[in-house]
């Protein structure tokens, strides 16, 4: 199983940006993926899922800004961003549980200037 995000970076507060989560190694459109993040200093946290089938739940502090999507056809996870705010700075990583094992990509850094 391989993870690989990218499409971070530095934006100032207002603006967007696009995750990248490419998958390898399984059978992607069986299982649903995360989208995690971590500040320095604090947990890891989910912030968006999203099940085989389309389904999404988001964490509250970034509903209505974020908006998780999948194409199976391309086994690529993604997290569309909008509206950033400062305290959206984090690694972010893509997550996937599978055969009670846990698999994490090597993150992203997205960080929001003000």
């Amino acid at each position: 199983v391989q993870l690989v995000e990218s499409g971070g970076g530095l934006v100032q507060a207002g603006g967007s940006l696009r995750l990248s989560c490419a998958a390898s190694g399984f059978t992607f459109d069986e299982y649903a993926i995360g989208w995690f993040r971590q500040a320095p200093g604090k947990q890891r946290k989910l912030v968006a899922r999203i099940t085989s089938g389309g389904s999404t739940n988001y964490t509250d502090s970034v509903k209505g800004r974020f908006t998780i999507s999948r194409d199976n056809a391309k086994n690529t996870v993604y997290l569309q961003m909008k509206s950033l705010k400062p305290e959206d700075t984090a690694v972010y990583y893509c997550y996937l549980s599978k055969m009670k094992n846990e698999y994490w990509g090597q993150g992203t850094q997205v960080t929001v200037s003000s």
